[in-house]
């Protein structure tokens, strides 16, 4: 199954579907960090937690593929 990271970098979601999956998240038992389940490396955690949403879509359209 793939991250909110990998769909949203290949195009197939929109960035504020992380609120989404931020919920499923919170909803379920899964053992990740936010983080992982997200598949935010630690640079993009930090950026997100520390300085807000638009840096981290900064940081993730920096890895956008581009078709």
């Amino acid at each position: 199954m793939k991250t909110y990271k990998e769909l949203y970098q290949a195009g197939e979601i929109e960035f504020e579907a992380i609120d989404d999956y931020s919920y499923e998240w919170g909803m379920s038992e899964d053992e990740r960090t936010l983080a992982q389940y997200l598949g935010l490396n630690a640079e993009e955690e930090d950026a997100w937690v520390s300085i807000g949403e638009d840096a981290l879509r900064e940081l993730l359209d920096k890895g956008k593929k581009r078709y």
